[in-house]
């Protein structure tokens, strides 16, 4: 799985890169067929927002977050992948 990560009015700092390195590991787990993740974090006056993109075989998924701190809004992140992974996967098996 390779991942993309950008920053829009914010630096991606190593221990930002790290974490969402960490959190995607966690989805992997769930579904292997990830080709490709495109990570955008933006910073728009006091909302911090995460955006991701996930290529998997037959599709794509998408979501964003947005909450107070650029963590909690990964974290917010990541719920919503998790949950349309398992979703997208129990689609693919019923098939």
């Amino acid at each position: 799985m390779q991942i993309n990560l950008s920053g829009h009015h914010v630096e991606v700092t190593d221990a930002l890169r790290d974490y969402v390195t960490s959190k995607f590991s966690r989805l992997e787990r769930h579904f292997e067929h990830i080709n490709n993740v495109q990570v955008t974090l933006t910073v728009e006056k006091l909302k911090q927002i995460a955006e991701a993109k996930l290529n998997v075989n037959g599709g794509e998924i998408f979501a964003n977050a947005e909450e107070d701190s650029m963590y909690a809004a990964i974290d917010a992140l990541m719920d919503k992948l998790d949950r349309q992974i398992i979703k997208y996967k129990e689609k693919l098996s019923s098939k």
